[in-house]
């Protein structure tokens, strides 16, 4: 006989079961949040595995241990039922574990848990105080409640009442009129301030597409894009900076005063251009060319620059999007032809061929994704070569 404890799958004793339910109801977040806002309900009832004749019989010291511990556990509602079993005789058998409500299941799960259940709430009693029917968003939030020190928590029902419809008057988050409450505490803990809101507002904070639009704030600058004038003329017309950087919407709104563009993907590239006339470079966007979308740009003779892999090849496709007549430059079969030497293996290559491609640059597409060691940054490209291309495009 084999009466080892560990292994058994019969027979539940209480710590087995304090494990199991801590495991399932207390470690896992998402069946917790549950537990706490009523979505799962009480009673609980947990199967004590009561074994068969046979099972018993294979380990009769574990069989009247797992009697005796739930015998002991006085304060536990467990349901029994009489057994007759052939040759260990009638038993009271332990069946079931009830655990009445959710209090029930934290004294059970033990004295952690129980100091943890304290933590909550004191967390939530402020927050409470000012609303009590924020309980299940703050629920949602408990992970991340936890991890705020008190000071924080605090803050919280500070913060919430001096928040109005339209008071960010079109500026910044970072710039409401806040009393005794950092803004950086806003914009870190957003998304449960969000939530807090919505509540605690009906839903108004969803319904105007959210706390930003609801407060009037406008989104701080991103996808920032530098700009470069490529002669003495443009910089003087740009107020005699020679390099400046935009947000990708500030460029929307502001037409560049060259005739000429050209967009290079990578930084490094864009401050290696030579000089060129009545010329304006864009770079260090990569991927973003949302910003082409702007109407102001078609009345400018644009090309594009960038390497010639396929990701390059999928941001030029997406840049047609916006423009259709968009020209490349230095992406062609003759530029890979004189430098293939120097390319490069691509470690995650845009396996699906982009939409807006024209057949010599499918080509050529085809050919760097099936073959290896074929990417060609455009650092690689000589400087001599660069300056001879960039003087034929300003001459069509």
């Amino acid at each position: 006989m084999n009466d080892g404890h560990n292994t058994k799958d019969w027979g539940l004793l209480p710590e087995s079961v304090r494990n199991i339910l801590r495991q399932k109801e207390w470690d896992n977040p998402r069946n917790l949040r549950d537990r706490l806002t009523g979505k799962r309900g009480f009673p609980l009832s947990v199967s004590l595995k009561a074994p068969t004749g046979a099972q018993a019989l294979q380990a009769v010291s574990h069989f009247h241990d797992y009697i005796k511990q739930w015998q002991q556990a006085t304060s536990l509602q467990v349901s029994w039922e009489q057994k007759q079993y052939r040759e260990l005789g009638q038993h009271d058998i332990p069946v079931k574990l009830h655990l009445e409500n959710l209090d029930a299941l934290i004294r059970f799960l033990g004295p952690q848990a129980v100091k943890r259940n304290h933590r909550w709430q004191e967390i939530m009693a402020p927050v409470l105080a000012f609303n009590d029917e924020l309980h299940p968003v703050l629920v949602q939030h408990l992970l991340s409640l936890e991890k705020m020190d008190r000071g924080d928590i605090e803050l919280v029902p500070q913060l919430l009442p001096q928040l109005h419809q339209g008071m960010g008057q079109a500026g910044y988050l970072r710039a409401l009129p806040l009393v005794g409450v950092d803004t950086k505490f806003l914009e870190k803990h957003y998304t449960l301030i969000s939530d807090l809101m919505d509540c605690h507002t009906q839903g108004d904070i969803s319904q105007s597409g959210g706390l930003s639009a609801w407060l009037n704030c406008s989104e701080p600058p991103n996808a920032w894009l530098s700009i470069r004038p490529l002669c003495q003329k443009t910089q003087n017309q740009m107020g005699g900076f020679n390099i400046l950087q935009l947000s990708s919407q500030t460029l929307i709104q502001s037409p560049l005063p060259a005739s000429k563009l050209i967009i290079v993907e990578n930084l490094q590239s864009g401050y290696a251009l030579p000089p060129l006339d009545d010329t304006i470079a864009i770079f260090g966007g990569g991927a973003n060319v949302s910003w082409l979308q702007a109407p102001w740009f078609k009345s400018k003779n644009t090309v594009y620059w960038g390497d010639i892999d396929t990701w390059g090849f999928k941001i030029l496709s997406d840049a047609r999007q916006h423009m259709p007549d968009l020209n490349s430059i230095m992406m062609d079969k003759e530029t890979y032809r004189q430098f293939r030497h120097r390319a490069v293996t691509e470690n995650s290559p845009c396996e699906k061929l982009p939409t807006r491609l024209r057949a010599e640059e499918i080509e050529l597409y085809d050919t760097l994704l099936n073959t290896p060691d074929a990417r060609l940054e455009q650092e690689r490209l000589s400087a001599d070569y660069i300056r001879e291309q960039l003087r034929r495009w300003l001459e069509k």
